[in-house]
């Protein structure tokens, strides 16, 4: 057998000093590039070239090679590279109305904004008027001193003046405040407990749910007839529960020192449910591969909880604790309900200082001057409580 000898793997390459090869050629079309150098616009094996090479400046056009013109920057490829620019050139915008370039919007998307407009307008106005109508009038009402016959006197500030000299209401908001320190914590705890409590369970998880959410979905009235009930000396369940374990009975809402724990207490059992609903939808948003990477670290149940759950949990919370402020502080109901205030005032707030100011003694005035105060005073707690807890961290 003959011996058969093997092939070269690649082609000789041809010199580029010869003449007639096709590298050659090219440095002959650009003398400025040594010898050797890749040629500018040369097409790439394999690769497909629409139009042909763009020929390098300076440099003749080959002969039969299609030279194609360079393209401005910005034109788009349906604009020939050839159409002369500056005063009197053909737009190459497009026509106008069909795009952002000229700043303004078609007439199809201005009579969509019309007419969305248009269904959206009555409802708007109704909103305008029922929100801020109200504010203003009792604004401009607590300049005035209004008497139920219809006339009224403007006295600028005197009503302002008068409050800030009143006894009574300094008492009022010093029982507001008080009831507002027991009242959030109380129901915070309760409802992140209860939240986080049910996000763990995974049996009958939505009954649970309904059943501590029912009482938030109860009148207010009938909750408080029922906790004063509870709270009754001689017939009460709670006095006979401490009389069974050998404790005298407690005078809980004719005690002092006792009536706004006492009320406290029953408005958080009725109104933790929203506010467990609303942090059990975000202990359910935090990815679980956080509190999964906590525990491979070797953190404990509390520290993935102080340290994961909570940061985690914050713009949430600051909800419930703004939501849950603004309702302490206009409490009135229950302590209508359970106390009428007493006892000797002791659970008379600053709400129920501006009910009986208005509707009892028909100064509305003077009512409307304690409402734009205790709007104010929940304005300030609010951005308050937004500096300390709301504020995301840098």
């Amino acid at each position: 057998m003959s011996k058969v000898e093997p092939r070269e793997a690649f082609p000789e390459e041809p010199d580029p000093s010869e003449p007639g090869s096709p590298a050659g050629r090219d440095a002959a079309a650009c003398p400025s590039l040594p010898v050797g150098s890749p040629v500018i616009g040369a097409p790439v094996a394999g690769a497909a070239v629409v139009g042909g090479p763009v020929a390098p400046p300076g440099a003749e056009p080959r002969a039969g090679a299609p030279v194609r013109p360079a393209r401005p920057v910005g034109v788009p490829p349906d604009v020939p590279a050839d159409v002369p620019a500056g005063p009197g050139a053909p737009s190459r915008a497009g026509p106008p109305g069909k795009g952002r370039g000229d700043g303004r919007r078609s007439p199809a998307r201005r009579r969509e904004a019309l007419v969305g407009l248009a269904f959206v307008g009555p409802m708007l106005v109704l909103f305008l008027i029922f929100r801020f109508g109200p504010t203003l009038g009792a604004a401009f009402l607590s300049l005035t001193d209004y008497r139920l016959s219809g006339e009224w006197d403007f006295i600028g500030a005197g009503n302002y003046a008068r409050l800030l000299g009143d006894d009574l209401f300094w008492q009022s908001l010093g029982v507001t405040a008080v009831y507002t320190a027991l009242y959030v914590p109380m129901t915070v705890l309760l409802a992140l407990g209860t939240a986080v409590l049910l996000h763990r369970t995974l049996w009958l998880r939505g009954f649970f749910r309904g059943l501590f959410f029912l009482p938030y979905v109860t009148s207010i009235v009938l909750a408080a007839v029922i906790w004063k009930w509870i709270y009754e000396v001689e017939d009460g369940p709670l006095n006979a529960v401490l009389g069974a374990l050998g404790t005298g009975p407690v005078d809980f809402l004719g005690d002092a020192s006792l009536v706004l724990p006492s009320i406290a207490a029953a408005s958080a059992w009725k109104g933790f449910g929203y506010s467990m609903l609303i942090l059990l939808a975000g202990l359910q948003s935090i990815p679980r591969e956080v509190a999964e990477a906590a525990t491979i670290d070797g953190a404990s149940a509390w520290q993935r909880f102080r340290w994961v759950t909570l940061p985690l949990l914050r713009p949430v919370l600051f909800f419930v604790l703004v939501i849950e402020a603004i309702q302490a502080f206009q409490v009135f109901d229950a302590m209508y309900v359970m106390t009428a205030g007493g006892p000797v005032r002791a659970s008379y707030s600053l709400v129920y200082f501006l009910y009986d100011s208005g509707f009892k003694f028909f100064d509305f005035g003077y009512a409307s001057a304690i409402g734009l105060v205790l709007f104010l005073i929940v304005l300030v707690f609010s951005l308050v409580q937004r500096r300390l807890i709301g504020r995301e961290e840098d």
